[in-house]
């Protein structure tokens, strides 16, 4: 079969103001290549991605020198209790930046209780974490570094001496940020920055919305139309990165004797017990298990857990309710969800750490 031609892509540069909330309401189709712009940094985003969603903070601008930089600490072992454990072990780069184990293992193997969320697109969020706990991802860079059954070391100063202790990282810094001091906050500012170079997008889906009708499969295309109509899947996954990046309670885990609360735990809000928040479906299929906890080893599991309702319990979300899907519609919904999959921007380990 001849494939139709796709239809000619505009490059449009949009001008980010460094601290642009991240949005939700946009529309999916995105039928231009967009360029991120910070500062005089610029990234071309891959097709289906919107420039103007992203959130950078004013206080980091990005620059290629601080990105280079970020992705080495990102993948550096010693920035761990025992030299074990980096960010790119519990968000690998070969298991869509999360983690194929249920839950994560830290320092000593000893295993944390939520399941890693993706690092990919990031960049259009503020808030981090499955409950939001911190405010963006220069925030969320701290926690993981202390944590006693993640990275374990004793405290940020010591992860400040630990990185000091590598002669090679000075002058990597002082390119970065114009000396070579070197603190916590620009050790996760420069992590923060390689992180928001992680995107994907140029999936199937995105070019199918482009124009080229061939890209998606017979299933794929009956599966977008139940995943925009009887399954509602873009109630809370809508935007053209499938998230409303708010809080949802479905139900999973709670029908345990001690659920994890989720959002509640930070909110103290009664409302929010039980909610977490909704990630991205781009690359889905490269990041399982899912859901907060691992508890559903597959995407057909997932679909299955949607089709009979969720977990009832008093806090689930007015659009959790059982879809009654056929066999058939499962798989076409599946085949939807794989059409996601799309190229990752700076995805590749670097060669070699400082020394």
């Amino acid at each position: 079969m001849s494939r139709s031609p796709l239809l000619a892509v505009i490059t449009l540069v949009v001008v980010l103001p460094l601290s642009h909330p991240a949005r939700a309401d946009e529309p999916a189709a995105v039928a231009k290549t967009e360029v991120l712009k910070s500062g005089t940094w610029l990234m071309t985003l891959p097709l289906g991605l919107q420039a103007g969603s992203a959130y950078v903070p004013d206080n980091n601008p990005m620059s290629d020198d601080k990105i280079a930089l970020g992705k080495l600490l990102y993948f550096d072992p010693r920035l761990s209790k025992d030299n074990t454990i980096s960010c790119a072990s519990c968000h690998n780069p070969f298991h869509g930046f999360a983690d194929p184990a249920r839950t994560s293992g830290g320092v000593g193997h000893q295993l944390g209780g939520r399941n890693s969320p993706t690092v990919i697109n990031r960049v259009f969020s503020a808030e981090q974490f499955w409950d939001g706990r911190a405010k963006d991802l220069e925030e969320q860079a701290h926690g993981p570094l202390i944590n006693p059954v993640e990275m374990a070391m004793p405290s940020h100063d010591e992860v400040v001496k630990r990185v000091k202790g590598v002669k090679g990282y000075a002058p990597l810094f002082k390119k970065a940020f114009g000396d070579d001091k070197i603190d916590m906050e620009r050790i996760a500012k420069a992590i923060a920055s390689y992180e928001r170079t992680v995107v994907a997008g140029n999936s199937p889906y995105d070019r199918y919305q482009a124009g080229d009708k061939d890209a998606l499969s017979a299933s794929a295309v009956r599966g977008l139309a139940l995943f925009n109509g009887k399954a509602n899947c873009k109630a809370c996954h809508t935007g053209f990165n499938f998230t409303d990046e708010t809080y949802q309670d479905i139900g999973v885990g709670m029908d345990k004797p001690k659920p994890d609360l989720g959002r509640y735990d930070q909110t103290k809000k009664d409302e929010d017990r039980g909610k977490f928040k909704t990630p991205t479906l781009r690359n889905i299929v490269q990041t399982e298990p899912y859901m907060h906890d691992g508890s559903e080893a597959t995407l057909a599991e997932v679909i299955q857990f949607y089709d009979k309702g969720g977990v009832p319990n008093p806090n689930l979300s007015k659009e959790i309710k059982p879809l009654n899907l056929s066999a058939q519609e499962k798989l076409d919904l599946l085949a939807f969800l794989e059409s996601l999959t799309g190229d990752v921007n700076n995805a590749s380990p670097p060669n070699g750490l400082p020394k």
